[in-house]
């Protein structure tokens, strides 16, 4: 079908166009982490349907759960270490204070002070040890 001449207008850059005509909005641009995304969204979907595939994720699973496992006894057991440390700095300031509060040279104030840290931080140390023990028995 022909359109009569007189209905073909000329836009800004002299290109004639029928009115009728439908523009192409431009193609909006996809973000890189967006197509990383479906890209490996798709790959998961053709990876799914194979067994080497599908074993080695759940290796990849099963060793990831065991790592962060271990690695969090191991931090349980640093902060436990240090815990345990701040203690046996606490006892020796302790026992100094407690020296100089027997020859009347300080308040029992420092006294109380150092013996509630004291047993703050072995207390810390002590039962961080106990949740990696707790959590060690466990599968």
């Amino acid at each position: 079908m022909r359109l009569p001449a007189e209905q073909f207008t000329s836009n800004a850059c002299g290109v004639i166009v029928a009115p009728q005509a439908v523009k192409i909005e431009a193609v909006s641009k996809v973000s890189t982490w967006r197509t990383v995304g479906i890209v490996a969204r798709v790959a998961r979907d053709q990876a799914s349907r194979s067994r080497r595939v599908n074993a080695a994720m759940g290796a990849a699973r099963g060793m990831f759960h065991t790592l962060t496992r271990v690695l969090h006894l191991l931090w349980l057991e640093v902060v436990g270490t240090f815990f345990l440390a701040m203690a046996v700095f606490g006892g020796i300031a302790l026992f100094r204070e407690y020296s100089k509060y027997v020859a009347g040279r300080a308040t029992g104030s420092r006294v109380a002070i150092a013996v509630c840290f004291t047993l703050t931080f072995a207390w810390f140390g002590v039962s961080s040890f106990w949740r990696v023990h707790r959590r060690s028995q466990r599968p």
